[in-house]
């Protein structure tokens, strides 16, 4: 048996996508668990762009079962919106399933959501505004509707309108807005049942009995560890834990069934969204970064906030996930740039940290530490090992390497599926 968790490395948009669908070919099932349609992958596949926003990359595997964990928060009208532009394109989305578990994301999620956004102002986290937040609230707080809700009407009306008491009260007395029909709420809800009711499963009974039966599960997770409730930049990240212990609790699996963990890490770093940013740039080379590495969310359009390596995070993400592997990605977006720095500690007013400040003031005001290595200026896209890689590109990896804490055991050298250098194929160890 074998439970393999894929985790990014830095503020997401690393390319987990990528590495979901090539490893998702020779496992029996992908599971995403956690985040929503907040939480998108793109993914290259015979020259075809595919962009999932809430479908884990496994769905494009002919192969695995793609499974939405019980830490999933699920928008319905999103999910089948994707399914059906998937099916349009050839794929067969068919084979998804769902846990009864996962909760749902309503339409007055996604209404406090924004409402809540615009208040802030100039304090705002930088959400998606697709009420992913709010539904990751009310199920903490014990008020959230389930998958399993929408086929008991009655469980449904009781907690839906439980819910609304308190919100109607907060959108027309806070927030000035009109309050929300329970009723319209059940119905939207319920006109969703019986296309839902073939896919739910009880997934973590399903997962736990296919390792035992010696199949592989992959578990693919969304956004990243710097973005993580507890470990990330808080209180700049999502409402879930997108770190390695959170693939446990999103799908079911203990972590003593866990064999390979994989952190997923760009060549360089990005963020979307407000929150500090030790090595951001505002010069010709983040614009070049953002430009020729094609930095624009996913599910939102914005563009990423593009800045050099930062070993500081990667050495973090390495210990608190406990990586075993490492797959960098977009190494073919620094040929040519003449130097490359790389961030290998920060200076807090004049004190140097080389790990991670222990408070979010100290984060807030780190300043990179950089040493540089000369980029190569040949073409590696077509390189298809380690050894054809200029001599320059194979020293910047290994000096990744050496500071970041674990084996670079994938190098991404351009957007295919076939563009991936593979050092040691962790599917082997299982």
């Amino acid at each position: 048996m074998a439970a393999i968790v894929i985790v990014g490395a830095q503020w997401g948009d690393e390319g987990k996508g990528k590495a979901t669908d090539i490893l998702g070919g020779e496992v029996d099932y992908v599971v995403k668990p956690n985040g929503g349609n907040n939480a998108g992958h793109t993914v290259v596949v015979g020259g075809e762009k595919y962009e999932l926003k809430l479908l884990p990359a496994g769905v494009l595997s002919e192969n695995a079962v793609p499974i939405l964990g019980n830490g999933v928060v699920i928008n319905l009208e999103a999910l089948f919106e994707e399914i059906d532009g998937l099916a349009a394109r050839g794929a067969n989305p068919e084979r998804l399933r769902i846990s009864a578990n996962a909760h749902l994301v309503a339409p007055y999620h996604q209404v406090l959501d924004r409402v809540q956004e615009r208040f802030l102002g100039k304090r705002a986290i930088g959400t998606t505004g697709r009420g992913i937040g709010p539904a990751y609230a009310d199920k903490v707080n014990r008020i959230g509707i389930r998958v399993q809700d929408i086929f008991d009407e009655s469980i449904l009306r009781q907690k839906v309108t439980s819910a609304l008491d308190v919100k109607n009260q907060i959108l027309v007395k806070m927030y000035n807005r009109k309050a929300i029909d329970p009723e319209t709420i059940v119905e939207y809800f319920l006109g969703y049942a019986d296309r839902l009711r073939p896919m739910v499963i009880d997934a973590d009974r399903v997962l736990n009995e296919a390792l035992d039966e010696g199949k592989r599960v992959l578990m693919e997770g969304g956004q990243a560890t710097m973005l993580d409730v507890d470990h990330g930049t808080y209180p700049f990240v999502t409402s879930s834990n997108p770190s390695a212990g959170g693939a446990c609790v999103g799908s079911g699996i203990g972590p003593t069934r866990i064999t390979t963990t994989l952190g997923i890490i760009k060549a360089y770093t990005t963020r979307v969204g407000a929150g500090p940013f030790p090595t951001e740039l505002f010069d010709k080379w983040g614009e070049y970064l953002q430009t020729v590495g094609g930095e624009v969310g996913v599910n939102t359009g914005r563009k990423r906030r593009c800045g050099w390596y930062d070993s500081v995070i990667a050495r973090y993400a390495s210990r608190v996930n406990g990586f075993t592997d490492y797959f960098l990605t977009k190494l073919d977006v620094l040929t040519g740039i003449g130097e490359i720095p790389i961030c290998v500690a920060y200076d807090v007013d004049g004190t140097r940290f080389d790990e991670m400040p222990m408070t979010q003031t100290d984060f807030h005001h780190a300043e990179p530490i950089f040493e540089t290595m000369p980029a190569w200026d040949e073409d590696i896209t077509g390189c298809t090992t380690f050894e054809e890689l200029p001599q320059k590109a194979q020293d910047y990896v290994l000096r990744l390497e050496e500071l970041s804490g674990c084996r670079m055991s994938y190098i991404g050298v351009g957007p295919g599926r076939d563009q991936t250098i593979v050092r040691h194929d962790v599917l082997m160890d299982n």
